[in-house]
């Protein structure tokens, strides 16, 4: 399959991947704390990838791993947290929403610090999408007035986070492989995972019991198919086409991620639906050939 096809097939299956990842959390944290949660994620997913990838480690050149300690802490590390954080006291489906604001900070900072251009009509596109998601944001806000909108600023930063993750891959990283990318990625942050783990109290404190085992069962399937793969997906995704065509993934999240919602009791309206609309012709004004 050629590359101009492989991205889409990439782009559609990252969407219901992480789609389905904000309703994991939300069962995730039922049992476990938002710190728990965000560094049991990244410890699971490393212990998944290392005995897969400690070859491909072997790969990787000195000049590497500067950006690769970056591109760990800014694009898994501290999102880790943060999309915890956030999903404890908002709806999993508004903090997907909010995600959305990935490619326009891609877009954004490319340009201010990556040197990458773009066409008039991917900004057109990117902005098309962004009133859709605008959309879908005061309508959460209408049906859920009692929720804490200043976590909303965590989603935010982590997306702030992804862009300068995508435009790094594409600038310096786009000679190393996507599985020895992701593999460095999670073996550097182990440590500073046992550390936060540590500084918690969680070895002391955590209690073994049917909630909590609960909650790292969706928080192992997050780990593995949500951060692991998915991962490795989108590290590939990233080098066979565009930061900006990567990044539109966020904008599909949603409507796989308001689906689950609906499911687990979360109020959508029939606006948020024409919003989700107006978000795919968005995504399609960026992507679209000449």
């Amino acid at each position: 399959m050629e590359n101009k096809q492989l991205r889409w097939v990439y782009l559609i299956t990252l969407s219901l991947i992480w789609g389905s990842s904000f309703i994991l959390m939300k069962k995730a944290l039922i049992g476990l704390t938002p710190i728990q949660v965000g560094a049991l994620r990244i410890l699971i997913t490393a212990i998944f990838l290392l005995p897969f990838g400690l070859k491909s480690l072997i790969k990787i050149k000195r000049r590497h791993w500067y950006y690769l300690t970056i591109n760990g802490f800014i694009g898994s590390f501290f999102p880790a947290f943060l999309f915890a954080f956030a999903i404890d006291k908002i709806d999993s489906s508004i903090a997907s929403i909010l995600n959305s604001l990935t490619p326009l900070n891609t877009l954004i900072f490319g340009i201010l610090f990556f040197g990458f251009g773009f066409r008039k009509r991917q900004l057109i596109g990117v902005l098309i999408g962004l009133a859709g998601t605008a959309l879908l944001i005061l309508k959460g806000a209408e049906l859920n007035p009692n929720q804490d909108y200043f976590y909303a600023s965590f989603i935010l930063i982590a997306s702030i986070g992804y862009a300068f993750n995508v435009n790094i891959l594409k600038k310096y990283l786009h000679d190393l492989d996507a599985f020895s990318i992701t593999v460095a990625n999670f073996t550097l942050l182990i440590i500073p995972t046992f550390i936060v783990l540590w500084f918690t109290n969680f070895f002391e404190t955590f209690e073994v019991n049917d909630t909590s085992i609960n909650g790292i069962l969706y928080l192992t399937i997050l780990a593995v198919f949500g951060t692991g793969l998915a991962k490795i997906m989108f590290n590939r995704l990233i080098q066979i086409s565009n930061p900006i065509f990567s990044s539109s993934v966020t904008y599909l999240i949603p409507i796989v991620a308001i689906s689950w919602g609906i499911f687990d009791g979360e109020k959508v309206t029939s606006m948020q639906f024409v919003a989700g609309f107006i978000i795919l012709f968005g995504v399609y004004l960026v992507n679209r050939s000449k």
